[in-house]
């Protein structure tokens, strides 16, 4: 793929042009990312305040107790969002939804077991455990190579 950048001062806005043989894949990706909507900013409450939190921080998200939290190294968050706004919020390659209450981020994973049992055990960066549910087996080998 060839990059072309043209300065002109007279532009009043940022314009991108795509030249190809075709319509595949790949500029269907490049139109894709160009359309998405900027990262929204995600907030979460500890010790009654409310922190910036990056995406990169976030080990895990779940719903516990009507609740939803976020777990980063320096602790945990309370959110006002819930867990399908999240999974909408965040970069689909970097976190997946491993049961109906919890995201990890796949960055943060330090192994995952594939047990003869069929179930997954999803070891994490912070030194917890957790696991992935029956439901979602088949999405986390795809997504594994498995």
């Amino acid at each position: 793929m060839q990059i072309e950048i043209k300065l002109d001062p007279s532009c009043t806005e940022p314009k991108v042009t795509v030249t190809a043989a075709s319509m595949d894949e790949t500029v269907r990706q490049i139109v894709d990312r160009l359309q998405e909507a900027p990262p929204q900013v995600l907030t979460g409450l500890r010790e009654d305040k409310w922190q910036v939190l990056a995406p990169e921080d976030l080990i895990r998200l779940y719903a516990a107790a009507g609740k939803v939290y976020a777990v980063t190294a320096q602790g945990e968050y309370s959110l006002r969002l819930r867990l399908y706004e999240l999974e909408e919020r965040l970069d689909p390659r970097r976190f997946v939804r491993i049961s109906h209450s919890e995201i990890v981020n796949l960055d943060k994973v330090r192994c995952f077991d594939l047990n003869l049992a069929g179930t997954i055990c999803v070891a994490l960066a912070d030194g917890s455990v957790t696991y992935v549910s029956r439901r979602y087996v088949a999405k986390i080998k795809k997504i594994l190579g498995v």
